[in-house]
């Protein structure tokens, strides 16, 4: 692991003056996802909706998008939420159609597959015990370790495998290996942890610059597995810090804590958060990269500062209370909830509606850009929940 460069949190007193959010404006913001879920639900019926939305509303498309375990997640949060069976229902019809997907390998060659199955599938098995959800995120988990390289000991991200242009991980993966400990705990099979523990070390070894700051994907040579150089996809350029991948290494440290039940990496975790803290602007929500701030005339990503404020929640619980950043840590977390409740959840549409707006798919090839997008919507609804109560994870 190189030697990283710990900002100090800088302006904190800015968090503690904006103070806590309360349990009634939660319990608010709850019942307003719920209402647009119900309302999507209507216009969706056994459909999925698009990752992002274009003039602010989704598109119904068939299950064959990485992101599509999004929308099944929130179902399910929505669930254990109400208790209330027709969002179950809905849930296992898709559970059946994640089993034929994984079964008829439609649109799965990729490093996604969490984000398919363990929010989808292995949130199923974990509330209801549905066997159908088992097998299918079982045989995802393997289907993920085909794209483990042990030139390197990373899971490849997209394209064929193996292949120089495509031998490179990518930050996003972090949420990813939790399948692969889930499917070590179920089947006792110690191949499934040995990989995810090996990407993560990888991962934090040369995705994370000495500033802390995220690269969203790094390349091996894939003859020796050597490492090469950090490139960008995402972001705006190689050498700039894409939001949404600072925000990956914050909740992918808080599990790999979670996992292992350890303290040992507080100093990298407060590392990462802290650089992401440190460049967030006037209202505590992150432009699409770090490198803008409110003189930029650039789009936020509303979905980077949702999956932060899970990440620092799980933290949290790894935080002793002598901890320098733990309070500060907390109260971050309700400014950012609280800025997303605000001012990022306006109704703009008729058509299938995001639970949050301003977000950004991809900058660069235009796709999402100051939209809604889905994995923003179901990290704001867990973000919500983790408030509410004590969640117990389905990654």
């Amino acid at each position: 692991m190189k030697q990283l460069t710990h900002e100090a949190l800088q302006a904190s007193e800015r968090y503690l003056n904006n103070g806590l959010i309360s349990k009634e404006k939660i319990d608010q913001a709850i019942q307003t996802c719920l209402l647009k879920v119900d309302a999507n639900i209507t216009k969706l019926g056994e459909l999925y909706p698009t990752p992002a939305t274009q003039n602010n509303a989704y598109q119904p498309i068939q299950n064959i998008e990485w992101t599509n375990g999004f929308w099944t997640g929130m179902l399910w949060l929505c669930y254990e939420y109400t208790e209330d069976e027709k969002y179950k229902n809905l849930a296992e019809k898709n559970v059946s159609s994640f089993l034929g997907r994984i079964q008829e390998t439609i649109e799965v060659e990729h490093h996604d597959l969490g984000f398919l199955y363990s929010l989808s599938c292995v949130s199923a098995y974990k509330l209801t015990g549905n066997g159908d959800a088992k097998k299918a995120a079982l045989l995802a988990a393997d289907k993920l370790l085909e794209r483990y390289q042990e030139k390197g000991e990373f899971i490849q991200a997209w394209g064929e495998l193996g292949k120089k242009d495509n031998y490179r991980l990518i930050v996003d993966c972090l949420l990813n290996i939790p399948l692969l400990y889930w499917a070590a705990e179920i089947t006792g099979e110690a191949h499934y942890r040995s990989a995810a523990e090996k990407h993560y070390q990888t991962t934090i070894t040369y995705a994370i610059r000495e500033d802390a700051s995220a690269y969203h994907t790094y390349y091996f040579d894939p003859a020796t597995g050597e490492p090469l150089e950090g490139k960008t996809r995402q972001g705006y350029s190689d050498d700039s810090s894409w939001a949404r991948g600072q925000s990956w290494l914050i909740y992918g440290i808080a599990l790999n804590q979670a996992y292992h039940q350890t303290t040992e990496e507080t100093f990298l975790f407060e590392s990462v958060t802290n650089y992401f803290l440190n460049r967030l602007p006037k209202d505590f929500v992150s432009y699409w990269d770090l490198i803008f701030d409110d003189d930029s005339e650039q789009s936020k990503d509303s979905s980077a500062t949702a999956i932060a404020v899970c990440g620092m929640n799980l933290m949290d619980n790894f935080l002793p209370e002598s901890n320098q950043h733990k309070l500060i840590y907390k109260y971050a977390q309700h400014a950012m909830l609280a800025s997303l409740i605000d001012h990022y959840t306006e109704s703009k549409t008729d058509g299938i509606s995001a639970l949050i707006n301003e977000g950004v798919y991809s900058w660069h090839s235009g796709k999402g850009v100051n939209e809604g997008n889905i994995w923003g919507d179901y990290f704001y609804l867990e973000a919500l929940i983790r408030f509410k109560k004590d969640w117990k994870m389905y990654w």
